[in-house]
């Protein structure tokens, strides 16, 4: 396992970091000896990696707040800021998937609340941190993306828009906070097991990606620690795929969770 020296007492804010992705981030950070906010909108689950991170012997802060409120991302930075010092590094994870609903299906509350989450409140935490990380002169701001970014998933159009929207904001904001020493850059992660497939959904998830299986929480671990790091001093604006080679190819129907099969039927559209 890789060591990054220049991570030790960094201070990092994880967002949506009490389980899968986030909370696999969190870990590896703390592992490194990073002192950890975890914010998770569900209160237990802060606690509960911020525990983990705690029972051995790392430094962690519960931070538990919905990144799309402008009041919840205020203060959890500023409870990060009193326990810690200002945020170093600012991992944006925090997302909502579902419910996944077809086109036809959707409506303007559940377009809203998943724009909201997913890209709305990368926005409010990147505002909040931004500033003393300029007033530093340094500074990390790591997006998560999605291959529905450049590509699609059927039944997911609000989700899709919201992240490509994430690498749209990427970009735009690595040119406004590079003269402030500030590098900006993002995860694009593939089929990744966050909510623990049964054998045979990890089996047809897995057979049509190239590297032969599904990803798991950690593999994108590795990646989010090189894009914190001094490793990757002259990198920003950019979007690294951690995917197996899944985009690497056409995708199939097979692998989409949701597909034609399931669609509304023509005779309830009238």
């Amino acid at each position: 396992m890789s060591s990054y020296q220049d991570l030790k007492n960094k201070v990092v804010l994880v967002t949506g970091a009490g389980s899968g992705i986030g909370e696999a981030i969190a870990l590896r950070f703390a592992q490194q000896g990073a002192q950890v906010a975890v914010n998770d909108v569900d209160e237990a689950k802060a606690a509960a990696t911020t525990e983990q991170i705690t029972k051995s012997g790392g430094s962690a802060l519960a931070t538990p707040g919905d990144v799309s409120n402008s009041e919840d991302v205020d203060s959890m930075f500023s409870a990060t800021e009193a326990e810690f010092g200002h945020a170093q590094i600012l991992v944006n994870n925090a997302g909502l998937v579902g419910p996944m609903l077809h086109f036809f299906e959707a409506d303007e509350s559940w377009w809203r609340k998943i724009i909201d989450v997913n890209l709305t409140g990368h926005f409010l935490c990147a505002h909040r941190a931004a500033r003393p990380m300029a007033q530093a002169g340094s500074g990390v701001i790591i997006n998560m993306s999605s291959g529905g970014a450049t590509r699609a998933h059927r039944a997911f159009t609000a989700y899709d828009a919201a992240k490509g929207g994430i690498e749209a904001f990427t970009r735009a904001l690595a040119l406004d906070l590079g003269p402030y020493g500030i590098r900006v850059n993002a995860l694009m992660p593939g089929s990744i097991d966050t909510s623990g497939l049964d054998a045979d959904q990890r089996t047809l998830r897995g057979e049509n990606i190239p590297m032969g299986r599904i990803g798991e929480p950690h593999d994108m671990t590795g990646p989010a620690l090189f894009l914190a790091s001094e490793e990757s001093a002259y990198v920003t604006g950019d979007v690294v795929k951690v995917d197996g080679g899944m985009l690497a190819q056409q995708r199939s129907a097979t692998v989409d969770i949701k597909p034609p099969s399931d669609f509304p039927a023509l005779e309830d559209l009238a």
